[in-house]
Protein backbone atom coordinates (compact mmCIF):
# COMPACT_ATOMS: atom_id res chain seq x y z
CA UNK A 1 0.00 0.00 0.00
CA UNK A 2 2.69 2.56 0.67
CA UNK A 3 4.21 2.04 -2.46
CA UNK A 4 1.04 2.70 -4.39
CA UNK A 5 0.24 5.76 -2.25
CA UNK A 6 4.04 6.60 -2.98
CA UNK A 7 3.14 6.58 -6.80
CA UNK A 8 -0.26 8.04 -6.11
CA UNK A 9 1.58 11.28 -4.92
CA UNK A 10 3.93 11.11 -7.79
CA UNK A 11 0.91 11.37 -9.93
CA UNK A 12 -0.76 14.03 -8.23
CA UNK A 13 2.77 16.02 -7.97
CA UNK A 14 2.78 15.69 -12.22
CA UNK A 15 -0.63 16.99 -12.31
CA UNK A 16 -0.30 19.71 -10.24
CA UNK A 17 3.14 20.34 -12.69
CA UNK A 18 1.43 19.61 -15.50
CA UNK A 19 -1.65 22.16 -14.61
CA UNK A 20 1.27 24.92 -14.25
CA UNK A 21 3.42 24.33 -17.04
CA UNK A 22 0.86 22.74 -19.48
CA UNK A 23 3.58 22.59 -22.38
CA UNK A 24 5.87 21.08 -20.54
CA UNK A 25 7.39 17.54 -22.19
CA UNK A 26 9.39 16.34 -19.78
CA UNK A 27 6.46 16.76 -17.41
CA UNK A 28 4.41 14.63 -19.48
CA UNK A 29 6.74 11.62 -19.66
CA UNK A 30 7.60 11.74 -16.05
CA UNK A 31 3.95 11.66 -15.51
CA UNK A 32 3.72 8.66 -18.01
CA UNK A 33 6.35 7.20 -16.11
CA UNK A 34 4.58 6.95 -12.83
CA UNK A 35 0.89 5.81 -14.96
CA UNK A 36 3.06 3.26 -16.46
CA UNK A 37 3.80 1.83 -12.69
CA UNK A 38 0.72 2.49 -11.48
CA UNK A 39 -0.53 -0.16 -14.81
CA UNK A 40 -2.46 2.66 -16.50
CA UNK A 41 -0.60 1.88 -19.44
CA UNK A 42 -3.10 3.55 -22.49
CA UNK A 43 -3.29 6.90 -20.16
CA UNK A 44 0.89 6.78 -20.02
CA UNK A 45 0.97 6.33 -23.77
CA UNK A 46 -1.01 9.24 -24.12
CA UNK A 47 1.18 11.42 -21.81
CA UNK A 48 4.27 10.14 -24.18
CA UNK A 49 2.09 11.21 -27.70
CA UNK A 50 1.51 14.70 -25.84
CA UNK A 51 5.75 14.98 -25.01
CA UNK A 52 6.20 14.15 -28.46
CA UNK A 53 3.68 16.63 -29.91
CA UNK A 54 4.96 19.65 -27.46
CA UNK A 55 8.99 18.72 -28.71
CA UNK A 56 9.32 16.10 -31.96
CA UNK A 57 12.61 16.03 -30.73
CA UNK A 58 11.42 13.37 -27.74
CA UNK A 59 10.71 10.75 -30.11
CA UNK A 60 14.09 8.92 -30.21
CA UNK A 61 14.13 9.58 -26.48
CA UNK A 62 10.31 7.72 -25.69
CA UNK A 63 11.85 3.99 -24.75
CA UNK A 64 9.69 4.48 -21.89
CA UNK A 65 6.47 4.59 -24.46
CA UNK A 66 8.16 1.33 -26.09
CA UNK A 67 7.72 -0.27 -22.88
CA UNK A 68 4.22 1.09 -22.77
CA UNK A 69 3.54 -0.45 -26.05
CA UNK A 70 4.71 -4.06 -25.24
CA UNK A 71 2.66 -4.10 -22.43
CA UNK A 72 -0.29 -2.57 -24.44
CA UNK A 73 0.44 -5.63 -26.86
CA UNK A 74 0.92 -2.51 -29.89
CA UNK A 75 4.18 -4.95 -30.75
CA UNK A 76 4.66 -3.34 -33.87
CA UNK A 77 4.62 0.07 -32.50
CA UNK A 78 6.81 -0.69 -30.01
CA UNK A 79 9.11 -2.39 -32.08
CA UNK A 80 9.27 0.66 -34.05
CA UNK A 81 10.00 2.99 -31.19
CA UNK A 82 12.84 0.74 -29.37
CA UNK A 83 14.09 0.83 -32.92
CA UNK A 84 13.94 5.15 -33.15
CA UNK A 85 15.54 5.14 -29.47
CA UNK A 86 18.45 2.99 -31.13
CA UNK A 87 19.33 5.49 -33.31
CA UNK A 88 20.97 8.10 -30.68
CA UNK A 89 22.24 4.85 -28.14
CA UNK A 90 22.80 2.51 -30.66
CA UNK A 91 24.88 0.62 -27.68
CA UNK A 92 21.99 -0.54 -25.36
CA UNK A 93 21.23 -3.93 -24.87
CA UNK A 94 17.45 -3.24 -23.60
CA UNK A 95 16.03 -1.15 -26.22
CA UNK A 96 17.70 -3.93 -28.37
CA UNK A 97 16.08 -6.73 -26.62
CA UNK A 98 12.67 -5.16 -26.14
CA UNK A 99 12.41 -4.38 -29.71
CA UNK A 100 13.40 -8.16 -30.33
CA UNK A 101 10.64 -8.71 -27.41
CA UNK A 102 8.18 -6.83 -29.65
CA UNK A 103 9.31 -8.69 -32.86
CA UNK A 104 9.14 -12.36 -31.27
CA UNK A 105 5.50 -11.43 -29.97
CA UNK A 106 4.32 -9.51 -33.44
CA UNK A 107 5.43 -11.84 -35.57
CA UNK A 108 7.77 -14.66 -34.74
CA UNK A 109 11.20 -15.98 -32.51
CA UNK A 110 12.83 -16.61 -35.62
CA UNK A 111 12.23 -13.26 -37.48
CA UNK A 112 13.06 -11.66 -34.02
CA UNK A 113 16.40 -13.27 -33.97
CA UNK A 114 17.37 -12.52 -37.70
CA UNK A 115 16.93 -9.14 -37.08
CA UNK A 116 18.23 -8.70 -33.78
CA UNK A 117 20.45 -5.85 -34.05
CA UNK A 118 24.33 -5.61 -32.80
CA UNK A 119 25.27 -4.78 -29.99
CA UNK A 120 28.93 -4.38 -28.86
CA UNK A 121 30.11 -2.06 -26.63
CA UNK A 122 27.27 -1.89 -23.40
CA UNK A 123 29.35 -1.58 -20.28
CA UNK A 124 27.45 -3.85 -18.01
CA UNK A 125 28.62 -6.94 -18.38
CA UNK A 126 25.21 -8.93 -17.37
CA UNK A 127 23.48 -6.80 -20.12
CA UNK A 128 26.08 -8.19 -22.53
CA UNK A 129 25.39 -11.91 -21.00
CA UNK A 130 21.47 -11.16 -21.72
CA UNK A 131 22.45 -10.29 -25.39
CA UNK A 132 24.20 -13.28 -26.07
CA UNK A 133 21.03 -14.88 -24.88
CA UNK A 134 18.91 -13.45 -26.87
CA UNK A 135 21.45 -13.85 -30.35
CA UNK A 136 21.53 -17.96 -29.10
CA UNK A 137 24.79 -17.57 -27.91
CA UNK A 138 24.25 -18.68 -23.89
CA UNK A 139 21.79 -19.84 -21.98
CA UNK A 140 19.63 -18.87 -19.07
CA UNK A 141 22.12 -20.64 -16.72
CA UNK A 142 25.05 -18.43 -17.83
CA UNK A 143 23.22 -15.38 -17.35
CA UNK A 144 22.07 -16.00 -13.92
CA UNK A 145 25.67 -16.72 -13.44
CA UNK A 146 26.57 -13.65 -14.66
CA UNK A 147 23.99 -11.98 -12.81
CA UNK A 148 24.78 -13.52 -9.29
CA UNK A 149 28.47 -12.28 -9.66
CA UNK A 150 27.35 -8.57 -10.10
CA UNK A 151 25.50 -8.50 -7.20
CA UNK A 152 21.79 -7.28 -6.59
CA UNK A 153 21.86 -5.20 -9.62
CA UNK A 154 23.18 -7.79 -11.60
CA UNK A 155 20.70 -10.35 -10.30
CA UNK A 156 17.41 -7.85 -11.14
CA UNK A 157 18.62 -7.50 -14.59
CA UNK A 158 19.08 -11.38 -15.35
CA UNK A 159 15.84 -12.28 -13.72
CA UNK A 160 13.96 -9.53 -15.76
CA UNK A 161 15.35 -10.78 -18.60
CA UNK A 162 14.78 -14.32 -18.13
Amino acid sequence: MFFSNSLENQLQRWNETIRNQPKNPNAYIRRGMVKFQLAKIDESIQDFDIAEQLDARMKPYLWQRGLSYYYAERFAEGAEQFEIDLTVNAQDVEETVWRYLCIARSLNVEEARNSLLTVKNDPRCIMQRVYDLYSGNCTPDDVLTAGQSEGIKGNFYSHLYL
